[in-house]
């Protein structure tokens, strides 16, 4: 081999050899990412066959203040994280601070579930395009017949937050704000899993430090709230019969 050929190829194997090394050299990810990919990956195993796909996975962190983007969407296959702002339920909120208090699965609580969901079909409902969940654990087993969906909503907006200081209330849904909501219905959509709990993970990955919240009698809540319906029902002069099979414009919303 000429002297020119050897320079060549000696070029040629090194630039190839330089390869994985810039490869290896790319930063690793942040500590919040890798906790954040670390649940999904548990999550998503947990969850097993019932899940159509795997490659995808939603973790809502409801440890975090409601300003704070806390629906992380973890790609597994990429290693990458995006987080966007959702809203709990005002039953888990009786304060109205933004932070949440307490899980229930009591139908009627108007709070978030803690657990695992799968998600299933969209539909259009009272909010446009809205996605339905169901409950794969004993803490949110009522999600289906309790209607906590995934949809679009204007108080889970950054300008909401910009105003109010923390996002609006759902009764008990996971609502993302309209820009966002079209991104998250695609890559959550179709079988995937969401996973809601109070982590508590900050930007930096390191624990955030929750405020002391009050217990929520969520029973008391809901008698409270059925006797204030009951209350306006005979104001309205609506006996049970009008009301079950009221329609249209006159029905009680």
């Amino acid at each position: 081999m000429d002297r020119r050929k050897f320079l060549a190829t000696t070029a040629f194997g090194a630039a190839a050899l330089a390869v994985p090394l810039r490869v290896a050299a790319q930063a690793a990810p942040d500590l919040r990412t890798r906790r954040v990919l670390d649940i999904a990956r548990d999550q998503v195993a947990r969850a097993g066959d019932v899940l159509w796909r795997r490659d995808i996975a939603g973790i809502a962190d409801f440890g975090l203040h409601s300003a704070s983007p806390r629906l992380h969407i973890a790609n597994l296959e990429a290693g990458t994280v995006r987080s966007l702002l959702v809203s709990h339920g005002s039953g888990s909120d009786p304060e109205h601070d933004g932070w949440l208090n307490d899980f229930s699965n009591l139908d009627g609580s108007w709070a978030t579930s803690r657990g695992a969901y799968v998600s299933w079909e969209w539909y259009e409902g009272r909010y446009g395009t809205s996605m339905r969940l169901e409950g794969l654990d004993e803490s949110n087993a009522n999600a289906f017949p309790r209607a906590i969906v995934m949809h679009a909503a204007s108080y889970a907006t950054p300008s909401h937050v910009e105003r109010w200081g923390r996002l609006g209330r759902s009764n008990g849904c996971f609502a993302i704000g309209p820009e966002e909501f079209s991104t998250a219905l695609y890559q959550l959509g179709g079988g995937k899993l969401l996973f809601a709990d109070r982590l508590g993970i900050g930007e930096d990955g390191t624990d955030v430090a929750i405020p002391p919240q009050a217990p929520v009698d969520f029973n008391a809540a809901i008698a409270q709230r059925q006797g204030e319906l009951l209350q306006d029902e005979a104001e309205l002069g609506l006996d049970d019969t009008a009301i079950e099979g009221a329609s249209g414009p006159t029905a009680l919303p």
